[in-house]
């Protein structure tokens, strides 16, 4: 897996991972091979940043799959934290569940960040893209959580 300092960048092979689901059953990114992928980090379930960035991909699922993308959402939570966050969202993606940081490590998605004036360790909301192969076209570390999607829409060629 990659070193935690070592950011993945565009052309290089996508870490491979297996985690539980919201219902806690296993989906591998394996999985997807065929298909174009967004997998995002975010932070915690509930939380306002990440419940308006989960929305904002509910409300985009449509069109993303009509391009051709699948969406997977992960995080350091329970299953079952995944599945009241669902539930209580309405979202319509897959959310796995990472309490151990392995794959948020593997992603360098978990590092030091800044935090109203202070640095901490924590998630580095992050979003890959990856191609058919499970190659990473698209990386983009530290993404704001409001409009986010409606960004990578605009650099994926997806119209509004």
């Amino acid at each position: 897996m990659t070193d935690t300092s070592e950011r993945l960048v565009a052309g290089v092979q996508a870490p491979d991972f297996t985690l539980p689901d919201e219902n806690g059953s296993p989906v591998s990114l394996a999985d997807f091979r065929g298909s174009k992928v967004v997998v995002y980090f975010y932070p915690a379930a509930g939380t306002p940043g990440c419940t308006t960035q989960a929305c904002d991909f509910r409300d985009n699922i449509n069109s993303l799959k009509s391009a051709g993308y699948q969406v997977l959402g992960v995080s350091k939570d329970e299953p079952a934290a995944l599945a009241k966050f669902t539930a209580e969202q309405g979202l319509n993606f897959p959310l796995l569940s990472d309490v151990d940081l392995e794959v948020h490590r593997a992603y360098a998605a978990w590092g030091e960040k800044s935090l109203y004036g202070k640095t901490v360790t924590g998630v580095l909301r992050s979003t890959f893209v990856l191609d058919e192969s499970g190659v990473v076209t698209l990386a983009l570390y530290n993404v704001k959580a409001t409009g986010h999607v409606a960004s990578l829409r605009k650099k994926l060629g997806i119209d509004s």
